[in-house]
């Protein structure tokens, strides 16, 4: 392993441990209708009358599409593990009932026991376990920089998160000390994310996380240099259309019969989204419906546009008129934990969709706010008896886990992304280096520099947010073979590392064996009292 000092670029990173990684459990079904275990290919996944398994509940629907085809099990349960996990054993016990009353005491017993079980088979941190010295022995940082060729980058992170963890502040600095001589920011995908990592580490030492700019050491950029990045982000990497595309079709599936269309989307951003949905639309025998889109708005999002929503309301008010598309345009210009039923635009008449794309993992939770927004805005929600709604997130377990572990999931996940977007782009190349910067790297530090109401970014694996759906009074709709279909023809423009993958009903993007994001669809259970 060669090192270079920051902000250098370096040769790749020999590791000393190699890392296992498990996936869930994945089903197809064949055209005999028997089930089997399988990834999603590119190859795969278009093949003739496939179609992803429905949800075992009596309000399913199972789609079947001659042109077939990101948890359960999450990253925490291998392909080959024959025993339920304990995501599928609380939705057993879920849909077992036909109704019962809404019980938000039961809704933090269940994500806390199922954070129990997620951590206690998390191997992210033993595998690191055996750099530490012997017991009794204190760090030599002379010798350990010098023997920075031969160290392991991820141990060296590990060992400084787990100083950090046990307020031993001395060797925190000296580990920090050490990466410092092993990272950089136009490296391999290990040393970039670990030049962020770092300051992350750096920042909590230092408290100065609620600021992640300036731990980072980034100037702000306009709104426009904002936009640049996130559109190399947008073109270079699949995550942001895999949410646009497959949502997209899963909404065209359920609204087919209707002619009065209403969604409600909670992040966005752009509108890019509805441009494709309404060229959709158009296509529709027997002439497009009437499409109403109420944008939610942030404050990210206005900045990186540059103006307010009518920039969107605009742009997709002239796409529609081209498309010959009947249109409306409401906004909301408020954060999503401000958001009550008057403000969107809800009229009798209308089939009512509500799209969350990477952003429900923003609102504030029970362990957060003794308002939980995330709830509430479940339920408000299933009060507008919406006809689906779209859920994407990435699949990643950080919002409750305590800190060394979720530090190590950090650094799993984002050692994935990291790896993804060096397939698409030259090590040197300064468009990666400032997205990076500026749209990737704010999240890391947040999430390893910031604690209670300045930590944003609080992810969580499907099946936690299938214990929330379901309290919360919806049930699994299977995301169909069209969106996997969909999915699959937008990946062909990508490296041929990224999948698709199918569980209980929803799709899963995966980076190699790595679930990275997952679309899942939900409609309101009837026969639960909330």
């Amino acid at each position: 392993m060669q090192t270079s000092q920051k902000h250098h670029s370096a040769a790749g990173l020999h590791m000393l441990y190699p890392q296992p990684h498990c996936s869930p459990q994945f089903q197809m079904i064949d055209n005999n209708g028997s089930s089997k275990e399988s990834f999603f290919t590119l190859e795969s996944s278009t093949a003739s009358g496939t179609t992803l398994p429905s949800y075992d509940s009596p309000s399913s629907v199972s789609i079947k599409s001659g042109r077939s085809p990101f948890s359960p099990q999450g990253s925490h349960s291998c392909i080959s593990d024959p025993h339920p996990s304990p995501e599928n054993v609380y939705e057993s016990s879920l849909t077992a009932a036909s109704s019962y009353i809404y019980d938000e005491a039961g809704v933090k017993s269940k994500i806390r026991e199922l954070e129990d079980t997620l951590l206690s088979s998390d191997p992210k941190v033993e595998e690191y376990s055996g750099f530490s010295p012997a017991a009794g022995k204190s760090w030599n940082w002379d010798e350990l920089l010098a023997l920075t060729p031969q160290l392991d980058l991820k141990e060296v992170l590990l060992e400084g998160a787990r100083a950090v963890a046990d307020g031993d502040f001395a060797t925190a600095c000296g580990f920090i000390d050490v990466l410092e001589q092993m990272v950089s920011v136009s490296g391999s995908p290990i040393q970039r994310l670990g030049a962020y990592m770092a300051e992350g580490l750096r920042a909590r030492l230092e408290g100065s996380g609620g600021n992640i700019y300036r731990a980072l050491k980034c100037n702000e950029p306009t709104g426009r240099e904002l936009m640049s990045y996130m559109g190399v982000l947008y073109e270079i990497c699949p995550y942001w259309k895999f949410a646009y595309t497959a949502a997209n079709a899963a909404i065209l599936e359920a609204t087919a019969g209707d002619n009065r269309i209403h969604v409600i989307d909670f992040q966005i951003a752009q509108g890019s989204q509805y441009m494709f949905l309404i060229h959709e639309l158009a296509k529709r025998p027997g002439g497009p419906p009437l499409l109403r889109v109420t944008g939610v708005d942030d404050s990210q999002s206005y900045y990186a546009r540059g103006g307010g929503l009518t920039l969107v309301g605009e742009k997709l008010a002239n796409m529609a008129r081209s498309c010959g598309v009947p249109f409306e345009f409401h906004d909301a210009i408020m954060s999503g934990c401000e958001v009550h039923r008057e403000h969107l635009g809800v009229e009798p008449g209308f089939a009512v969709v509500v799209n969350f794309p990477y952003v429900l993992h923003h609102m504030p939770d029970e362990s957060v706010s003794v308002e939980n927004h995330r709830d509430r805005l479940l339920h408000l929600i299933k009060s507008l008896g919406p006809r689906l709604v779209t859920l994407v997130e990435q699949e990643s377990n950080t919002n409750t886990s305590p800190f060394l572990s979720r530090f190590a999931e950090t650094l799993d996940y984002y050692t994935a992304m990291f790896e993804s977007i060096d397939a698409a782009r030259p090590r040197d190349d300064k468009q990666r280096i400032s997205a990076e910067q500026h749209c990737v790297a704010r999240d890391i530090v947040n999430m390893i520099a910031c604690e209670e109401r300045e930590r944003v970014e609080r992810h969580e694996v499907l099946g936690k947010w299938r214990v929330r759906m379901m309290m919360a009074g919806f049930v699994g709709w299977p995301v169909g073979g069209s969106a996997a279909f969909a999915a699959s023809e937008m990946l062909k423009g990508y490296d041929k590392n990224y999948k698709l993958g199918g569980s209980d009903g929803a799709l899963y993007l995966f980076w190699k064996r790595r679930p990275m994001a997952t679309c899942s669809a939900w409609k309101p259970n009837l026969n639960q009292i909330v």
